[in-house]
């Protein structure tokens, strides 16, 4: 199996992984799914971010009062439908950083630097502490 090489991650390389292309493919999608109904009066930042939220509520409803071994078996049966909340949040964040303009992948990149600092390995390695208790 071919991999792709990441700082971060090592990730098994399929076809439909171009990164770059595949967003601004599926950026154009939501944008013309949005515009083809005439929602975009409708989505204003505030009704964007709830409902990026809402959505991320969802996420955690599936894992909602499970214990670990409950979890790892819904995770098993359920991963579908788990896989379509996901892309519920990337949809809104997605559609919220084109209509304000915000480079998501840029700013990911920059948020990804600016925890290595507040977080370096030495201090944090293998402990949840909040940086500024490290």
């Amino acid at each position: 199996m071919d991999f792709a090489f990441s700082k971060y991650i090592v990730l098994p390389f399929t076809p439909k992984r171009k990164y770059m292309k595949n967003l601004d493919d599926l950026i154009r999608k939501i944008i013309a799914f949005r515009d083809e109904r005439d929602w975009k009066q409708f989505h204003n930042p505030k009704d964007l971010a709830i409902s990026l939220v809402l959505e991320a509520n969802e996420v955690m409803e599936h894992f909602q009062w499970k214990n670990k071994e409950e979890i790892d078996q819904y995770v098993v049966e359920n991963k579908e439908a788990i896989g379509e909340e996901l892309a519920d949040v990337i949809y809104w964040t997605l559609l919220m950083s084109h209509d304000l303009k915000i480079d998501v992948l840029e700013a990911l990149e920059k948020k990804i630097k600016k925890n290595e600092e507040k977080y370096p390995i030495e201090k944090a390695k293998g402990k949840h502490t909040k940086y500024n208790k490290l």
